[in-house]
């Protein structure tokens, strides 16, 4: 299975809601759609972005995947054996 972010070839993967849950049950909006990704990119993405965040700006893929602090990320993380446990970071 691929994940939709690193498109690394991953055992396990985790489902993203590109609206936080928690954002849209306070709203009381639809989830809206999922996305399959790696947990390291899962955990990339909640250590950068807040959930107000994720759920006004960055709501799909693709503007997951342009913004600059996770397209370094990304590019760091297609190189890593997907097997392997890596730490999430955040540079300052």
């Amino acid at each position: 299975m691929q994940c939709q972010l690193c498109d690394r070839d991953c055992p396990n993967l985790t489902v993203h809601h590109l609206i936080p849950r928690q954002y849209a049950r306070r709203k009381k909006r639809d989830v809206g759609p999922l996305i399959d990704i790696c947990s390291p990119c899962h955990k990339q993405i909640h250590t950068l972005f807040s959930n107000k965040q994720l759920a006004e700006e960055l709501n799909s893929a693709d503007k997951l995947k342009s913004t600059p602090e996770l397209r370094k990320f990304l590019a760091w993380v297609r190189k890593q054996d997907p097997h392997k446990k890596v730490r999430s970071f955040r540079r300052r």
